[in-house]
């Protein structure tokens, strides 16, 4: 089964079946990843579903678009690869993803 991990700001690590279509934020809230809150409903007007993406991986999963962008922007704990999990659609290639989840989200 095809995988996702996410590594919360003190070290425990938390992994969630990928499944292809779905949100990186969808994924997290439905297997109750702690740090991931996703209060907008992955609308990015809320930034609560900030991730930094393992470096090994950015290049593979991309960079923020514009509506993206506006959330980042404000946010203090903002690192070159963060990225809004809810903009994040999952496909099969991305297999063993691991995102760091930052202190706070906002």
């Amino acid at each position: 089964m095809a995988v996702v991990t996410f590594v919360s700001h003190d070290g425990d690590t938390h992994q969630a079946p990928l499944e292809e279509g779905r949100s990186l934020m969808q994924v997290a809230t439905e297997n109750a990843v702690p740090g991931i809150d996703g209060d907008c409903g992955g609308e990015a007007a809320c930034g609560t579903c900030h991730v930094v993406v393992d470096p090994a991986w950015a290049e593979r999963v991309g960079s923020s678009e514009a509506g993206e962008e506006g959330m980042l922007a404000m946010n203090p704990e903002r690192e070159p690869t963060s990225r809004l999990s809810c903009q994040m659609v999952l496909c099969e290639a991305w297999d063993g993803l691991t995102v760091r989840l930052p202190e706070f989200q906002m």
